[in-house]
């Protein structure tokens, strides 16, 4: 008897969920199964995946053959990390406790990292749905206010800085009035 692990459908029309079960390869799909180990949610976002690892890890070592999403979902939450670590000890590379403290190490590492990534989707969320509200963003913090001595010395190099531009514009209103006084006396004489 050929034993996979495989996803049971669950859920209405366009909303899937999904049980990962143990079950007989030659049951239907939705049919019967030997036990049910956990549960996969693809529409939320990131994916909900609750599964018991230790059973997981049991069938796989009495030899259930999981599927291609299966074995996706047990990568994902440590199976095969931990069926690669009891390899090793029983090889003699490690002891079960330097094997247990890696796993769970591990498991905190990949556990923080979803955590982190469901508070992210949140605060998207949460912004989406301001924006959406139509709710204005908060005002711009008020900028502190400079010492008055600065801002005499910024006043006098802006009154400096207009005496020179001032200067400048001067020879060029000259030009620009030089130049349009004689196309001024050859329309007269036309």
């Amino acid at each position: 008897m050929a034993v996979k692990m495989r996803l049971q459908r669950k859920g209405r029309r366009k909303r899937p969920f999904y049980h990962i079960v143990v079950a007989d390869g030659r049951a239907p799909r939705d049919g019967r199964f030997i036990e049910r180990l956990g549960s996969y949610n693809p529409m939320t976002k990131p994916a909900t995946i609750e599964i018991d690892r230790d059973k997981a890890f049991d069938w796989l070592q009495k030899g259930a053959q999981p599927t291609d999403t299966v074995r996706a979902i047990l990568r994902f939450k440590g199976v095969y990390y931990k069926r690669h670590l009891m390899r090793g000890v029983a090889k003699g590379a490690l002891t079960e406790e330097q094997a247990e403290a890696r796993y769970q190490e591990w498991i905190d590492a990949k556990e923080s990292k979803i955590a982190a990534r469901f508070e992210q989707t949140a605060a998207e969320r949460a912004d989406l749905l301001a924006k959406l509200s139509g709710t204005p963003p908060p005002p711009p913090a008020p900028e502190p206010e400079e010492e008055e001595a600065p801002a005499e010395t910024a006043e006098a190099a802006a009154e400096g800085t207009e005496a020179e531009a001032a200067a400048e514009e001067t020879p060029a209103a000259e030009e620009t009035a030089a130049e349009e006084q004689p196309a001024e006396e050859e329309k007269k004489e036309d």
